[in-house]
C-alpha cells in the first residue's frame, strides 16, 4: 500500500498531514510512504526528518500522488481555480482522507467523485468512544480553545491573576466562555490555570458539571426545559423561543461584568451563530476583548472580522482564521495520529492492501465517496443548498478572492449533471444505513463538543 502526504496550499494553512512518528508507524505496518517536498517546513518538518522516518520525498504534487492508493491531507484538495487543481491530480481507484467540509460545501467531494476517487471525510468520524483517538475535531479544536486564551492575553490590557503587590492589589479578569465543548472546555481550563476568574454558558446539562469540575462558574437558566435539553448521543436540543429569550436576558446581563469572552459556536453545515449582538458589545468595559472561533463559519458577533484583530466600541474582537494552524507542530502531530488510527484497521495484517470494510461504523460514517456514488445523502444534499450556505457565510467568504468565486461557479456549471446523479444515487441508499440518532443541534452547540 502507498500512501502519498501532500503540501497543504490553501490560504493560512501551515499544518501537514503526517508526522516522523505516523510516518514511521505506517512504514512499520508495510507501508510505503511518499511526502511532497517541504509539505511540513511550515510545521517545523524538515524533508531530512520525514526521510529520516522512512519516507521518500517527491518533488512535485504530481510525483507525490501518482501510485497512490491512498492520499492523506489536512484540507480537502483544492479544485483548478483556486490555485493548483489538486483534484486534477487524481485517479479513479485513488483514495484521499482529509477535513473536506462535505456538509458545508460538497464542491469538492463531487469533483473527486467523478472521477472515481473514494473520499473519507474526517469530520464525519462517528462520536462513539472507539472513534476518539480518530476524531480530529476534538484534537484540533482543543489546541483552538488553548490559543484563545493565549491570543487573548496578548491584546488585553490587563493581568489575568490576582497580584498583591506593594503597590496594591490587582483583581482577576474576568473570563466568559460562551459554549461548552471540546475548544470551550480547554479554554476553560487555560484561563482558569492562568488566574482568572472564569464563567461558562451552554444549553447542555451535562456541561454544568464539567465546568464546574475545571474551577469555572456555569452561567444558565435553569428551569425543567434545561433539564431536557440534551439528547441521549449528548448533543443539545433546539430551545423554546421562550427559553431563548431569557437565556438572551442572562447573557446580557452577564457580558457587562467580563473582561474576555471567547465564543466557540458551530452548527455543522450552517452559519455560525449571533450569540453576541452589537448593543451587547456597546454594554462591555473598554478594553475588554472577544474572541470567535466561529469566524471562518460567520462568526458568533456580527461585529468580528475574519482574519483581522478590530477594535469597535472600545472592545476588540479578534477573528483570526484556521486556530489550530496557529499551533502547526502540535496540531500536525495530533492530526497525523488522528489519521494514523483512522487508517490502521484499514491496512490488510497478510497483504497489507488497503481494505474498506463498510460494517466498520466508523470507516462508513467518514465514507462520503466510493465507486463514482455519493455515499453520504447529507453530502448530496449540500447540492441544494449550497448557494444559500455561501450566502450566509458571506462574512467570511468575502476576503476570498473573484478568482475562487469565479472559478467555483464554472465548477458547479460544469458538474451540475454529475451531481444530480450521485444525488439520485445517494437518495436511493437504503434508510438503514441513516443515522439512529441525528440531533438537532442549538445556537450554543459546538460540533466538536
Amino acid at each position: 500500500m502507498k500512501i502519498a502526504i501532500l503540501k497543504e496550499r490553501r490560504e493560512h494553512e501551515r499544518r501537514v498531514a503526517a508526522s516522523p512518528d505516523s510516518v514511521k508507524k505506517f512504514t512499520e505496518l508495510g507501508c510505503s510512504v511518499t511526502v511532497e517536498t517541504g509539505a511540513g517546513v511550515a510545521s517545523s518538518i524538515s524533508d531530512a526528518a520525514f526521510e529520516e522516518a522512512g519516507a521518500a520525498i517527491a518533488k512535485t504534487p504530481a510525483a507525490t500522488v501518482k501510485g497512490a492508493d491512498l492520499v492523506l491531507k489536512v484540507q480537502k484538495p483544492m479544485l483548478a481555480g483556486e490555485g493548483l487543481d489538486e483534484v486534477g491530480l487524481f485517479s479513479k481507484g485513488q483514495a484521499v482522507a482529509a477535513h473536506m467540509t462535505a456538509m458545508s460545501d460538497g464542491a469538492v467531494v463531487h469533483a473527486l467523485n467523478d472521477r472515481g476517487v473514494t473520499v473519507f471525510a474526517m469530520e464525519l468520524v462517528p462520536r462513539i468512544t472507539r472513534a476518539q483517538s480518530m476524531d480530529i475535531l476534538s484534537s484540533q479544536t482543543n489546541l483552538a480553545g488553548y490559543k484563545a486564551v493565549l491570543d487573548a492575553c496578548e491584546h488585553f490590557g490587563r493581568a489575568l491573576p490576582m497580584m498583591s503587590t506593594a503597590a496594591g492589589r490587582i483583581n482577576p479578569a474576568n473570563v466568559f466562555v460562551m459554549g461548552v465543548g471540546v475548544a470551550g472546555l480547554q479554554a476553560i481550563a487555560t484561563a482558569k490555570r492562568l488566574g482568572a476568574v472564569v464563567w461558562a454558558t451552554d444549553v447542555r446539562p451535562a456541561t454544568k458539571e464539567q465546568v464546574e469540575s475545571l474551577g469555572g462558574k456555569f452561567v444558565a437558566v435553569e428551569n425543567e426545559e434545561f433539564e431536557q435539553a440534551q439528547t441521549a448521543g449528548g448533543y443539545a436540543k433546539e430551545m423554546s423561543d421562550d427559553y431563548k429569550a431569557q437565556q438572551a436576558a442572562l447573557v446580557a446581563e452577564t457580558l457587562p461584568k467580563m473582561d474576555i469572552v471567547i465564543t466557540t459556536a458551530l452548527i455543522p453545515g450552517r452559519p455560525a451563530p449571533v450569540l453576541v449582538t452589537e448593543e451587547q458589545v456597546k454594554s462591555m468595559r473598554p478594553g475588554s476583548v472577544i474572541v470567535d472561533l466561529a469566524v471562518e463559519a460567520g462568526g458568533n458577533c456580527p461585529l468580528s472580522e475574519f482574519g483581522k484583530v478590530v477594535e469597535k466600541h472600545d472592545v476588540t474582537l479578534i477573528g483570526h482564521p484556521n486556530w489550530p494552524s496557529r499551533l502547526a507542530e502540535t496540531a500536525s502531530t495530533m492530526f497525523a495520529r488522528n489519521l494514523l488510527n483512522f487508517v490502521t484497521p484499514m491496512i490488510d495484517k497478510e497483504s497489507k492492501a488497503f481494505t474498506i470494510d463498510r460494517e466498520d461504523e466508523v470507516v462508513d460514517g467518514a465514507l462520503v465517496a466510493l465507486s463514482g456514488e455519493v455515499t453520504d445523502p447529507r453530502v448530496s444534499a449540500v447540492e441544494n443548498t449550497e448557494g444559500s450556505s455561501k450566502a450566509a457565510s458571506k462574512k467570511a467568504g468575502a476576503k476570498k478572492s473573484a478568482a475562487k468565486k469565479s472559478a467555483a461557479k464554472k465548477s458547479g456549471v460544469k458538474k451540475t449533471a454529475a451531481k444530480k446523479s450521485a444525488a439520485k444515487a445517494a437518495a436511493a441508499k437504503p434508510a438503514a444505513q441513516e443515522p439512529a440518532d441525528k440531533p438537532e443541534p442549538a445556537t450554543t452547540q459546538e460540533k466538536e463538543g
